[in-house]
């Protein structure tokens, strides 16, 4: 495995590689490099566990640590996916919320682990892109939402 010079490192509490998998799983361009164990015990871990984890996610590469409960994740962070239409927005955000995740607003949800993800169709974005009134309109319509509805951001654009 090539170390690639820029990299996202994930602080997990013990679940770094199912994190790494079930992305693998769900996202395109995404797979598990290599799980590392530890050579001796340390703070949160004995010798033997999975330590770290090197993994791409959608084209990213990621490293992810179990390094136990010293941190949690926070929105400050997240992946976005841009998605081509409601089919693929609905797999994503179902696969992460259906998985133990859970929802929140503006298409915008948390896997079971803590990591936020925007899921976010390139319809909002062209919308929002285009400015003045449809701008405004598709970004109004968005606020109430929390999975991303395409066909609404459609309807809002045209006014």
């Amino acid at each position: 495995m090539t170390i690639p010079k820029t990299t996202i490192c994930l602080w997990y509490d013990k679940d770094a590689e199912a994190a790494a998998r079930f992305y693998a799983a769900t996202f395109p361009d995404s797979s598990v490099h290599a799980v590392h164990h530890a050579p001796a015990d340390y703070p949160s871990g004995k010798a033997g566990d999975v330590l770290t984890v090197w993994f791409t996610v959608a084209g990213i590469p990621c490293v992810g640590i179990n390094g136990g409960t010293a941190f949690k994740h926070s929105e400050a962070f997240s992946f976005q996916i841009a998605t081509d239409d409601q089919e693929e927005t609905d797999r994503y955000w179902n696969a992460i919320v259906g998985n133990g995740g859970q929802e929140s607003v503006c298409g915008w949800c948390k896997d079971k682990w803590g990591i936020s993800w925007q899921i976010t169709p390139r319809a909002l974005t062209e919308a929002m892109a285009a400015g003045g009134d449809e701008a405004r309109r598709a970004f109004t319509a968005m606020m109430k939402m929390s999975k991303i509805d395409v066909a609404a951001i459609a309807a809002a654009r045209r006014g």
